[in-house]
């Protein structure tokens, strides 16, 4: 086997229990029993490029489009059990490429094409050969964050198509979601630390639909981060797999990868920085399945694979991040669905991008993106279970109800009826939220002077919450008094917590889209508040206090201490006590969790940013000793910023008596040091090229290293300055830890010998330079009036652009990290580094054993 492989497992493989497919350098593919897999194409990445997308066309081929410009392919596998066949790969005739969304309907090949919009290929002279592009709905830049899936309808009358949240959404006729979307925060967010996303604002990521020739375009839902991929089941509801924000890790504004159930207007509550909406905001839905932190690529259902059974039914998840493809299991539950989930396959380093069920039955996949080496593998089923089609099981009658509810209600979403008001209102206090959910929309989708009056009048606690967050959403500053007089009848003390919780929202969406209330009514209110606070439950004491410090009440400083004071372990998310007894993830994340930041903590030090009354030296004092505290804890690459971020934000509230009293506690560090004890590597170096790195990493190599010498080079050559590994480190380049579950071998040392070469956009240098002269070239952040430069050198402060004052920006062709970085390493060294690397700072890891 060629070290040029050393991702690609072996050809073909049967497995029992314990059985796993072994390479000769040891990089395994586990399945469960019974499971076999086959390496059928490894792509040459000269004139093929990197796959990231995957479709199945009408008579067994499968297309499939580099990420790049190489271009779209159509493949034709070889025949399952025959293992004289092979597979053959040619170029299609036209000239689109970069689709991160393939699929073949309507005589069609339709593409959704990084930073262009979506494609339709078709073959005009039916030769059997795709001879005619047409871009049908243009949707601009958008990078990895832009246009993504494209999928037939449940129907089979048109497409949905979707687009992550650096994309805006297509012109659209109609929208499901009601379409006055706002960021909907109380108190002011703070942008990423390190300028990700920033001043990017609802809707998000979201999925549209529209007919086979691109018209009619609605918007059916919103509120994403990066959703990659939908997938239907059997019964006609769609699912996608939306990604987290890696660099949030540790902060309480942290959302995991999730699966959401995409029902008609839905909103999952994404915005850029710490303003994530808690799933308990009832103007969002929650997820099905969170999955913690990955980087979710192509889902499909196991429809039409000769699969056991229970695997018919499941949706199958990629993620890139971890290279792991999961099984979900949905079970219904009313109008949506619960989950479990399974890793059905993984291995280290394995870069799933998309995936198919083949005519065959089996289950085609691709690896590859960001330049990395690709492959097209197929995993089929040889064990002894029944394979025969799976009946589709019947709801039992109470999910049948509700979704039948769901779905009628969802006929009133975007568009007048008369007869939606009626039909809705009974259905506003339903205990089941995808239900209410659907009704509150059909309700804001009518005129508000239809139903105004009732929903002052409703006196069932559920059903006026739900009627008051419409009238919040689409009524006037002049339906301030009423809303806020008929919130004052509900008895808050005698509410349930998700009752109180969705009480306090609708307060603050009150004063968000309706305006603020007179003094002697925020007087009034923030006695009602304070008389909660603080009590047993988390959510409820984040939003009293934000409530409280928005309306100016005194006594929140001094409780909300109190609060922040007690650091104790939060109780770990469901997702992440999955994630300790995940194989694939490896030590990096579960030393975070055994280290967890003060999220309680961290929260009320956000909240108390902005408060303006019932400050004390003391207290003050207090608030500020927090800081040095949370930032000893490890966390995302945005961690430590955040934290910087937020202290500033209450520094600049202070007098200038005050910064001088706490000066010397305002000028500690919040970055983790770096270890002192660094000692020079002893070389002697070379100018490495990769093949001279591949032959000094040859078989064995990488057997037996040092960890610690390995640690010490990884700071020695500077990596430590610039990328987190391990929760250590700085923030210009991407997190390093789980670096082993996506890259080879190969793939590593092309990006550090060669790092522009293939530059993620998320990572893509700029050159701005000034009216004055001024020249600055680095990753940029637009701050709305100011342009900020983060330059090469991590020591150096970032360059500050006035808007007004550029005179050119532009895109650079060098990658942030210098070239030569591990040129004074020799060969042993440059072994023991990249043992590091692939260890994900794990000590017992393989490559440190003999």
């Amino acid at each position: 086997m060629s070290l040029r492989d050393v991702t690609l497992f072996v050809l073909l493989v049967a497995f029992t229990p314990s059985a796993r497919a072994q390479s000769e350098r040891g990089v395994d593919l586990h399945l469960p029993p019974g499971f076999q897999a086959e390496l059928l194409y490894s792509v040459p990445k000269e004139s093929q490029g990197s796959w990231v997308s995957l479709a199945k066309g009408v008579a067994g081929e499968l297309y499939a489009s580099d990420q790049g410009g190489t271009g779209i392919f159509r493949i034709t596998p070889a025949a399952l059990g025959d293992a004289e066949a092979t597979t053959n790969v040619e170029r299609v005739g036209v000239d689109v490429s970069g689709a991160q969304g393939l699929v073949w309907a309507f005589d069609s090949l339709y593409a959704n094409v990084y930073g262009k919009g979506l494609w339709r290929l078709r073959d005009t002279d039916a030769d059997g050969r795709l001879d005619d592009a047409r871009l049908l709905v243009p949707l601009g830049a958008g990078g990895e964050h832009g246009p993504h899936a494209v999928l037939p309808t449940e129907n089979g009358q048109g497409l949905y198509f979707i687009g992550g949240n650096h994309i805006a959404p297509p012109p659209f006729e109609s929208s499901r979601a009601p379409s006055n979307w706002g960021e909907d925060l109380l108190l002011p967010r703070l942008w990423d630390a390190r300028g990700h996303a920033r001043g990017i604002l609802a809707p998000g990521g979201w999925v549209a639909r529209c007919d086979p020739d691109g018209r009619q375009i609605e918007l059916i839902s919103i509120g994403y981060r990066n959703v990659y991929d939908i997938a239907l089941d059997r019964h006609g509801e769609l699912f996608a797999y939306d990604a987290d924000m890696e660099w949030d890790l540790g902060a309480p504004w942290y959302r995991p990868t999730r699966l959401c159930h995409v029902t008609s207007g839905s909103e999952f509550g994404w915005r850029s920085g710490t303003g994530k909406w808690p799933v308990h905001y009832e103007d969002s839905l929650p997820s099905v399945l969170d999955l913690g932190p990955g980087s979710p690529t192509g889902i499909v259902f196991g429809t039409g694979a000769r699969f056991p059974q229970r695997y018919q039914d499941a949706l199958f998840l990629l993620d890139w991040t971890f290279g792991t493809i999961y099984a979900v299991h949905l079970t219904p539950h009313g109008a949506s669905y619960v989950a479990t989930h399974e890793e059905f396959a993984w291995a280290k380093p394995l870069g799933v991008t998309d995936a198919v069920i083949g005519d065959d039955g089996a289950l085609y996949f691709t690896v590859g993106g960001r330049g990395t080496q690709s492959a097209l593998y197929r995993v089929s089923y040889a064990g002894d279970e029944p394979v025969e089609t799976a009946p589709l099981v019947a709801l039992a009658p109470d999910d049948a109800t509700a979704r039948a509810t769901r779905r009628a209600l969802e006929r009133f979403h975007g568009r007048r009826d008369a007869s939606a008001i009626d039909e809705a209102w009974p259905h506003l206090g339903s205990a089941d939220r995808h239900v209410r959910f659907a009704a509150r929309l059909a309700v804001e989708a009518q005129l508000v002077g239809g139903w105004r009056r009732r929903a002052l009048a409703e006196t069932a606690p559920r059903a006026a919450l739900t009627a008051l967050i419409a009238l919040a959403r689409q009524g006037t500053p002049e339906d301030l008094g009423g809303t806020l007089e008929a919130l004052g009848r509900l008895q808050l003390e005698a509410l349930s917590v998700p009752e109180l919780l969705t009480a306090l929202r609708a307060y603050a969406l009150v004063f968000i889209r309706l305006g603020t209330p007179d003094d002697d009514t925020r007087a009034r209110l923030a006695a009602r508040f304070d008389a909660l606070y603080p009590g047993p439950f988390r959510d409820v004491n984040r939003e009293l206090a934000a409530l409280l410090t928005h309306l100016g009440a005194p006594s929140v400083v001094e409780k909300s201490l109190a609060l922040l004071a007690n650091e104790g372990q939060a109780p770990l998310p469901a997702w992440a006590q999955l994630l300790e007894r995940n194989d694939s993830y490896g030590g990096p994340i579960a030393k975070m969790l055994a280290d967890m930041p003060p999220q309680e903590g961290i929260a009320h030090a956000l909240i108390l940013r902005n408060a303006t009354a019932g400050w004390t030296h003391a207290r003050r004092r207090e608030y500020f000793e927090f800081f040095p505290r949370a930032a000893r804890h490890p966390g995302g690459m945005s961690y430590t910023g955040f934290l910087e971020n937020i202290r500033a934000d209450a520094v600049a509230t202070l007098e200038p008596s005050e910064r001088r009293s706490f000066a010397q506690l305002l000028g500690e560090t919040l970055v983790a040091a770096l270890p002192t004890d660094i000692t020079l590597p002893l070389g002697p170096g070379r100018v490495w090229t990769v093949n001279e790195a591949l032959h000094a990493l040859g078989e064995g190599a990488l057997r037996g290293r040092s960890f610690e010498k390995g640690r010490n080079l990884y700071h020695a050559t500077s990596c430590s300055a610039c990328h987190r590994f391990d929760g250590a480190g700085g923030a210009i380049g991407p997190d390093l830890t789980t670096v082993a579950n996506k890259f080879s071998v190969r793939d590593l040392l092309d990006a550090m010998l060669e790092p522009s070469a293939v530059i993620s956009d998320q990572y893509a240098a700029h050159i701005v330079l000034g009216k004055d002269g001024t020249l600055a070239e680095g990753l940029l952040a637009d701050d709305g009036d100011e342009l900020i430069v983060y330059t090469r050198d991590p020591s150096s402060a970032p360059v500050v652009f006035e808007r007004q004052d550029v005179q050119v920006v532009k895109p650079s062709t060098l990658s942030q990290m210098p070239t030569g970085l591990v040129d004074t390493l020799n060969e042993e060294e440059l072994r023991d580094l990249l043992a590091y690397l692939l260890s994900g700072g794990d000590q017992k890891a393989a490559v440190f054993r003999e």
